[in-house]
């Protein structure tokens, strides 16, 4: 799916994975669950690419949902995966996350399994080996993008700038569809570590020029970064 020139999507509202490319190829930004797989190569092929275009993959967290055909990617394609320092243990699956559910209702939840285990979502390899970054870094991939630190949601939570593209790519900093509640709109995400940390965080995107403000869950939001802070805090 294109969002907008250079700027591309697979997997669906439930969980997205994102594809950012210019003239040097490619970037994956997540790689949700290991049956979106399956999406990516017809999804090149729309932009006139192939997987020999992608240069990596970079995740803005490590958890399960966002790592889903990394391993794959890197173990069969020799294309190198990318986490913040604080969550490559996770990425690694050395680490296991203490989630915060909050607030729950049964058909969302219901959907978000079946979602998710239609595509692999109970069988998540972990990235056997990483590449890492830091805040304020410009990754030397298509698009370079910007690492923006922003924990709480996990203690390397980050967001990616992308000018080109004009795009804030949040993961779980935020949410625009609670998959535990159905509600739409900028709101906090579930399986949050730290909820407080998390909405201090967001501080660290406000000045940032961006159209649209993609989460790794819920629909694209073309609201604009301050609207969505704006909205999110409303609702906290």
């Amino acid at each position: 799916m294109q969002l907008a020139p250079s700027l591309h999507r697979i997997g669906s509202d439930l969980v997205n994975v994102y594809l950012v490319e210019d003239d040097t190829g490619v970037t994956v930004i997540d790689a949700g669950l290991p049956g979106q797989w399956d999406e990516l190569e017809p999804e090149l092929a729309s932009m006139g690419r192939t997987r020999a275009d992608v240069r990596g993959v970079v995740l803005t967290h490590g958890d399960t949902d966002h790592i889903g055909f990394a391993e794959r990617i890197r173990r069969d394609h020799g294309i190198p995966v990318h986490v913040h320092e604080l969550d490559a243990p996770r990425a690694r699956g050395e680490v296991k996350k203490d989630i915060k559910w909050g607030k729950v209702k049964v058909g969302p939840l219901m959907k978000f399994m079946w979602y998710s285990g239609r595509r692999g979502g109970l069988r998540i390899s972990p990235v056997a080996e990483v590449g890492t970054f830091l805040d304020g870094q410009a990754l030397d991939l298509p698009g370079s993008p910007l690492v923006i630190h922003i924990p709480g949601h996990t203690p390397g939570s980050v967001a990616f700038h992308v000018p080109s593209v004009d795009a804030v790519f949040v993961g779980d900093a935020m949410t625009t569809g609670h998959v535990l509640t159905g509600a739409i709109g900028p709101q906090p995400a579930p399986f949050t570590m730290d909820p407080d940390q998390a909405l201090a965080s967001l501080a660290r995107l406000e000045g940032l020029e961006g159209t649209w403000v993609l989460p790794g869950h819920g629909p694209p939001w073309d609201g604009g970064i301050a609207e969505a802070i704006r909205l999110i805090r409303e609702t906290a």
